[in-house]
């Protein structure tokens, strides 16, 4: 059963703690995508988290739907089925959920992993995203406490966030007029969170150290590790090693390599991988497009050519672009090899 279980999940979070790796998070849309998600991972013989956001579920839900967790429900049974095809664990999760949406997206899936649960079946999911870094941290914790004790009832793990990650991903967005000091979180935040959230169960925490969402050149986001470096050092200082944060790094693109192995060093176990593969995606089927337009065209009462816009072909040709970028991302973050499927 690939899709890990809840006690698989946590072994995952702990071998790459351990490791000094972090698994690729990549946000999936659609069969195509999840395929070439799980290819990837395959592949590499890294296990991995496929995400979905509240864009992704509206999308899989139709047109005349745009229900985010009826369609977030569709993809995650679909990647349950898909996944026994493979010999690597991967674990599902959600994206970005803001407060104001979390009663309609974030419940329902928890009640859905809960009936799941009810039949002696796996979780439906083994990870959440509760998204309240555009509150006061007071705030943000005192809503993330609520929604972590609905997790934790269903062993499943819960990611917050505090700190503002920059620009603009999927409807998760820093506001243009955010003052600079408030894309890093300081570790009197790292601190708080702790202390908020350690004593009603197992977390995720994306820490912001200038990270910003979006699609940028090689070293033009301007990253501060040494943010997560000071943050985890006071925590354990204060409480322990067993306080260490399983940290998340969002907003990767336009990062240095360097820069985001250092990031392992400091406690990050996941890294959010959306618009390169995205980009990685849809690259070749332009390419397609432009090569083949009087195939892909009806033009001048002609009738092209059925090969050429037939969907399944330029589609495929995405979805081994989009496996390939996941690979460099699992090798990007030391995750190839480590696959931990038939251990626990």
């Amino acid at each position: 059963m690939p899709i890990a279980t809840p006690k698989q999940f946590a072994a995952m979070l702990e071998s790459a703690q351990e490791g000094g790796y972090a698994y690729p998070a990549i946000n999936c849309t659609s069969i195509t995508t999840l395929n070439a998600a799980f290819k990837a991972f395959a592949d590499s013989k890294s296990d991995g988290i496929i995400q979905f956001s509240t864009g992704a579920g509206q999308f899989a839900s139709g047109l005349n739907n745009g229900d985010a967790a009826y369609g977030c429900i569709v993809l995650a049974e679909a990647a349950h089925l898909l996944a026994e095809q493979y010999d690597v664990l991967v674990a599902l999760n959600t994206d970005h959920c803001q407060p104001e949406k979390a009663a309609t997206f974030l419940k329902p899936l928890i009640e859905a992993t809960a009936a799941r649960r009810a039949k002696g079946l796996n979780n439906l999911f083994q990870n959440h995203m509760l998204d309240a870094s555009g509150l006061p941290l007071e705030e943000n914790m005192t809503i993330s406490k609520e929604y972590l004790k609905l997790c934790v009832e269903n062993e499943i793990i819960l990611e917050v966030e505090a700190g503002v990650v920059g620009g603009e991903e999927d409807g998760a967005s820093g506001s243009e007029d955010t003052p600079e000091e408030h894309l890093y979180t300081t570790t009197e935040d790292m601190v708080a969170v702790h202390e908020a959230l350690a004593p009603i169960g197992r977390f995720t925490f994306a820490a912001t150290f200038g990270n910003v969402h979006g699609h940028y050149k090689p070293g033009a986001v301007k990253l501060r590790p040494d943010i997560l470096k000071d943050g985890q050092a006071a925590v354990m200082e204060k409480y322990g090693k067993e306080a260490e944060f399983d940290l998340v790094f969002h907003g990767g693109s336009g990062s240095q390599l360097s820069e985001i192995r250092e990031t392992l060093d400091y406690g990050v176990i996941k890294m959010n991988i959306d618009t390169d593969t995205q980009y990685s995606f849809t690259r070749p089927i332009a390419d397609h497009m432009l090569k083949n337009y009087d195939g892909v065209m009806m033009i001048d009462g002609e009738i092209g050519n059925k090969k050429m816009y037939d969907p399944r072909g330029y589609l495929k040709k995405g979805e081994a672009a989009m496996a390939a970028r996941i690979a460099r991302g699992c090798e990007d973050l030391l995750s190839v090899g480590k696959s931990i499927f038939g251990q626990v």
